[in-house]
């Protein structure tokens, strides 16, 4: 009997120390990779395999591999799929598979199309080859429709559907008939995910189903890739952050990690590191790095270092990252962006275990809804914390309502009902120009086809260029503008608002006035954003002032991440409302003591807005070009 316990004993410790081999390499979270179906199948050949696992695995700690079975109507070989199988287990990971249903990524994204029977035998014959495999595996971001062929056309008008709801209806369907179902009658045991990708304003329009998949399929998954904002999508910095709280709102618990690829490593490493960065600071359990060969392939090159870097003190440190460490008693030079990976995600899992929950201003965006698409990630970059849900939330203090909210046919009531509460609506010009003859009956404001030029925000400084508003229209004595801007405002001869309030019932409605260019809400100066993020910070306790580009992300532990993405280092003021005794930095335990309150603004009407709350404790913090902070209060 004493022996069978030391046997079983013996037993259990190996078996911890395997799971702490494989889950002990970050505290906080699990680091993946993926390998797409043609490079799998090129691992056939022992010598690339061996190659690139050095490569790869000497430069960053990685917990689970993804082997992908298919992509570009191709099938990576079994004999060939158990090989590598093997041999990444061996290594200590655990190995997952994937899926890209794809019939030709360099044609446009040429997609499955699910209107042809033998297309769609393909599919679910892929599932279950699959599943047989694996007992989880992701679909990577094409599981959509993009073709207009005869067939689909066909299809299409025997439903009497507009193509959205055509396709919406058709994926739906799909990857319960198709994909779920079949790979669980061949192996029980197997949790199929689907990863959607970044462009989330746009899902409704080829397919991707938010209302309806995540209800069945085993879990989902999060692209967070931001590259470079300018690019075709423009998304913004801050997406990669506010993409996961929003799946995570949608599917509690569901949503298994984000995922970041080479994209904008280009920019600098910094941009790169961001983007790892910001997914790990939504608490997101894992993250994936997109893909194995490019952790092997895109070499580090002096112009990775950004001219930011020169001055030293940056979070993100290209030198640090760049240097020879030992690991397992080698001298390794680092090689490939797998060294930026490592570096950055290894510093970043010393900061969120200190975080708490998540929280920020509730945005509401519909399902399948459009307008003023990804806005909320360009209010994230002037300050604001979003938190973005699919249905609408009672009991908030303060709800944020883009052009998107007016899919919603209730929804003048329901803002009605938040102000009857006592609650903030804040809406903004694209939403009041969709519903304005409706919310009449709560303020009768106009936002049509005309346009202002403005640059000068009075008292509140200038923008560095001119730019163009829609003009909101009032009732003088109705309305009031907290905000205004004109070409000239001082001295000038008109204003137009840019923060306009109203009150009904117990609440207060405000209305935001949204560039035709989103990006020139980064223009706006910093003493109008500080305004603005001071009227919407009800539901947080606290908020930033200073120029745009500076993030804010809150916790409900009274933790906070503070991030700069400018290009220069910048000055900011952190804003309690209410007593704090001071500031801790959450990674090096230094107490930042509270500046002196200037005296308050004397005027008549302005200290709703101006100065600061009653009772409110401020900071002034300093941060290098591209780089964070996390602060304890």
């Amino acid at each position: 009997m004493n022996i069978r316990l030391n046997l079983l004993l013996v037993f259990c410790l190996v078996c911890l120390g395997t799971v702490t081999a494989q889950t002990g390499k970050y505290k906080n979270f699990k680091v993946s990779t993926y390998i797409r179906a043609q490079d799998v199948a090129r691992m056939e050949d022992d010598e690339f395999l061996k190659q690139t696992w050095e490569t790869v695995g000497t430069q960053v700690d990685l917990d689970k591999i993804y082997l992908e079975t298919h992509r570009d109507a191709f099938t990576v070989p079994e004999k060939t799929l158990l090989k590598v199988k093997r041999f990444f287990r061996s290594k200590g990971l655990e190995v997952g598979g994937g899926i890209t249903y794809t019939r030709s990524e360099p044609t446009d994204f040429e997609t499955y199309s699910y209107a042809r029977e033998d297309e769609r035998r393909q599919v679910r014959e892929v599932a279950e080859y699959t599943a047989k495999h694996f007992d989880d595996f992701i679909l990577d971001d094409f599981f959509f429709i993009d073709l207009k062929n005869d067939d689909e056309i066909a299809a299409k008008e025997r439903s009497g559907l507009s193509w959205t709801e055509y396709r919406l209806r058709l994926m739906a369907d799909a990857g319960r008939e198709l994909v779920v179902n079949p790979a669980k009658a061949v192996n029980p045991r197997v949790k199929v995910i689907i990863k959607y990708p970044n462009w989330y304003d746009h899902f409704h329009g080829l397919g991707f189903n938010l209302e309806e998949e995540p209800l069945y399929f085993d879990g989902l998954w999060t692209g967070t890739e931001t590259r470079d904002p300018g690019s075709a999508q423009h998304l913004q910095n801050y997406l990669s952050y506010n993409i996961v709280r929003y799946f995570d709102n949608i599917a509690p618990g569901k949503n298994g990690g984000g995922w970041v690829d080479a994209g904008g490593i280009n920019m600098s490493m910094d941009r790169y590191a961001e983007q790892l960065h910001l997914t790990m600071l939504s608490k997101t359990p894992e993250i994936i790095l997109w893909n194995y060969m490019q952790l092997n392939d895109v070499k580090i090159t002096p112009q990775m270092c950004a001219k930011w870097q020169i001055l030293g003190g940056n979070s993100f440190s290209y030198k640090e990252a760049v240097a020879p460490f030992t690991k397992d008693g080698k001298t390794i030079t680092p090689t490939t962006m797998a060294r930026f990976a490592h570096v950055t995600l290894h510093q970043t899992d010393r900061l969120v275990g200190q975080l708490g929950k998540p929280i920020g201003l509730v945005s509401y965006k519909p399902y399948h809804s459009s307008g003023e698409e990804f806005l909320q990630n360009y209010l994230g970059m002037i300050g604001l914390p979003m938190d973005m849900y699919p249905k609408w939330q009672d009991g908030r203090p303060q709800i944020l309502l883009t052009e998107q909210a007016a899919k919603d046919p209730q929804i003048v009531e329901r803002i009605k009902a938040q102000l009857r509460k006592g609650g903030d609506v804040i809406i903004t010009t694209g939403l009041l120009k969709a519903i304005r003859e409706k919310l009449a009956d709560v303020c009768e404001l106009q936002c049509g086809d005309l346009k202002a030029i403005v640059n000068d925000f009075g008292w509140f400084g200038k923008a560095g260029r001119e730019f163009i508003i829609p003009q909101v229209k009032y009732f003088t004595n109705d309305a009031w503008e907290v905000v205004s801007a004109g070409r000239p405002l001082t001295g000038g001869v008109s204003g137009y608002p840019i923060l306009l309030r109203d009150t009904y019932s117990k609440g207060m409605l405000f209305v935001l006035t949204i560039p035709d260019d989103f990006g020139n809400l980064y223009d706006y100066p910093a003493a109008a954003l500080n305004v603005i993020r001071r009227a919407m910070s009800k539901d947080v306790g606290a908020y930033i002032e200073g120029p745009s580009k500076v993030a804010f992300f809150p916790y409900d532990n009274k933790t906070m991440v503070v991030e700069n993405f400018n290009d220069e280092a910048v000055s900011v003021r952190v804003v309690i409302n209410g007593k704090a005794s001071a500031l801790r930095d959450l990674l090096t335990g230094e107490q930042l003591k509270p500046a002196e309150l200037p005296k308050p603004v004397a005027g008549w009407g302005r200290n709703l807005f101006f100065g600061y709350p009653d009772g409110a404790t401020v900071f002034d913090v300093k941060l290098p070009a591209h780089s964070y902070v996390g602060f304890e209060w």
